[in-house]
């Protein structure tokens, strides 16, 4: 009977110890100064140090202070002052921290959390943040539809300036930094709606910037109203029964093709003849002796039509 006890109880070891359930630090907390006012953010951890889920009740503790010398945590937060102006959504949190004190200066940030238990993470990445005067916001963005794409334009001191674009219902992103007003959106395509709004950047040492407050949006649906290239280099040479046209090959990438006009004696111009894009045309309805004159333009793929090109006189033999 003993042996079958025996074999009928599992091992009973010692009881394991309990859970500590402390927060798991914030890792990737990032912070800008966009204005007057130093924007942080980052993402809420879901599990504790021992990696369970962290207990709802969990609290914020998020702190700016100067960077001290020599540079230590514990230093830096006994100094460092609470902030309570946080937004919390979706697990992601923003601070916001006006500036005013801190131009000329290095604002440093760092978080904390504090669990329902009232046990607290370690600190957070702490970013230091150099402040400036709040850059000056662009102002009077306009977007103007050209051939070479949408211009921009804006006022603002400055000489850095980033251009975020949303094409349709897409999120805003990043497109190009500018040296200063007008820039040209070479990428847009026709008949596409974009919006945009642009940003005065101010660089500083060790890869820092502070941005402005986004200018207004501007949105633009641009329209080809642009004709293709003037033809150059036209060529007429005369034969007993025909005039022989060529010219350089137009290189615009929604060109349909050419359109020939002649002139004869005393007369005015009048269209000869719609042609593909192959840069030649055989005018064979000419009379022996006769001068002939003869200008091309280019046609796009919307009926856009270039000014003609150079006139070009010949005699029929």
């Amino acid at each position: 009977m003993a042996a079958v006890l025996a074999a009928s109880c599992g091992y009973v070891g010692s009881p394991l110890p309990p859970l500590a359930n402390i927060p798991a630090k914030v890792t990737d907390l990032s912070a800008v100064q966009r204005g007057d006012r130093i924007l942080a953010r980052f993402t809420i951890p879901s599990l504790t140090t021992e990696g369970m889920a962290l207990k709802k009740g969990w609290t914020l503790d998020f702190r700016v202070g100067p960077a001290p010398e020599p540079y230590e945590e514990g230093l830096w937060a006994a100094s460092a002052i609470p902030v309570t102006d946080g937004n919390v959504k979706n697990g992601s949190a923003l601070y916001v921290v006006p500036t005013a004190q801190w131009v000329g200066k290095t604002a440093v940030v760092g978080v904390r959390v504090i669990g329902e238990n009232g046990k607290t993470s370690a600190w957070s990445n702490l970013v230091a943040v150099p402040v400036v005067a709040a850059p000056e916001m662009p102002a009077n963005l306009q977007a103007e539809a050209t051939a070479q794409g949408v211009r921009l334009s804006w006022q603002a001191r400055g000489m850095d300036f980033r251009i975020f674009r949303r094409a349709g219902t897409e999120d805003f992103g990043a497109v190009a930094d500018a040296p200063q007003s007008p820039w040209i959106d070479s990428n847009a395509e026709f008949g596409k709606t974009y919006t945009y709004h642009v940003q005065t950047i101010v660089k500083l040492p060790d890869n820092h910037e502070a941005e402005s407050d986004p200018s207004a949006d501007v949105s633009i649906t641009p329209v080809d109203k642009f004709p293709p290239a003037v033809p150059a280099g036209v060529r007429a040479t005369a034969s007993p029964n025909s005039v022989e046209l060529s010219w350089d090959p137009d290189t615009d990438p929604d060109l349909a093709g050419y359109r020939v006009y002649r002139a004869e004696p005393g007369g005015a111009f009048v269209k000869l003849a719609d042609t593909s894009a192959i840069p030649a045309y055989s005018d064979h309805a000419v009379a022996p002796g006769k001068p002939y004159r003869y200008a091309i333009s280019a046609v796009d793929q919307l009926g856009n039509e270039s000014a003609r090109s150079a006139v070009v006189e010949v005699t029929v033999e």
